[in-house]
């Protein structure tokens, strides 16, 4: 068991249909963190551990796509089939919902820039439920897990990153987000369930 303790929850990063494999912006085998994924929500609910579900939620004119100016296709878009969560992926009726991108003029990769449907923002309520510690896994490595993480330790939290719970887009730029989440004092672990 990996997750445990007071003070702890689970944040999964942007595990939706667009970021999986016939997407529209696909991270290369991005499902395959769904089953792991599955194993830490299971650990999580047993104990009574708070699990938070980020997800991009942009609207369909914004500058982070490309047609306006920005980097990517759309995707994410709000109301949209492939804005949803992976099929597979097992969230509890508990699960906080998270979400981000909703401002037209902001990328909104880091899950700290979301709220919950009750309007909090994610630091907010991490800090009413007296969670000094997460635990990360989901997409992408590179993009939005990593400013996740860089916000939350910036915020003064402890994390730990799931490295059999994560996938990136590149796998050099993903090496390096890993390095750099280590080196701004994250601790990784992972690979209790790791598939192939």
């Amino acid at each position: 068991m990996i997750i445990r303790g007071d003070g702890a929850a689970l944040l999964v990063v942007d595990v939706q249909k667009d970021f999986c494999p016939g997407g529209a912006l696909p991270v290369p085998d991005g499902d395959r963190v769904v089953g792991a994924l599955n194993q830490y929500i299971e650990e999580c609910v047993a104990q009574g551990i708070p699990v938070y579900a980020s997800r991009d939620w942009h609207p369909s004119i914004t500058t982070h796509f490309k047609p306006y100016g920005g980097l990517w296709p759309p995707h994410g878009v709000q109301g949209t089939d492939g804005a949803g969560f992976h099929p597979n992926l097992r969230l509890p009726p508990t699960a906080i919902l998270v979400t981000k991108g909703e401002d037209a003029d902001r990328a909104g990769y880091s899950a700290f820039e979301g709220r919950t449907p009750e309007g909090k923002p994610l630091l907010s309520d991490l800090a009413e439920r007296g969670v000094h510690h997460i635990y990360v896994g989901g997409l992408a490595t590179d993009y939005c897990v990593v400013y996740s993480v860089f916000d939350a330790l910036a915020a003064g939290l402890q994390v730990t990153v799931l490295e059999d719970a994560i996938a990136g887009v590149d796998r050099d730029d993903s090496a390096r987000a890993l390095a750099q989440m280590r080196a701004r004092g994250a601790e990784v672990a992972g690979a209790a369930f790791a598939k192939g």
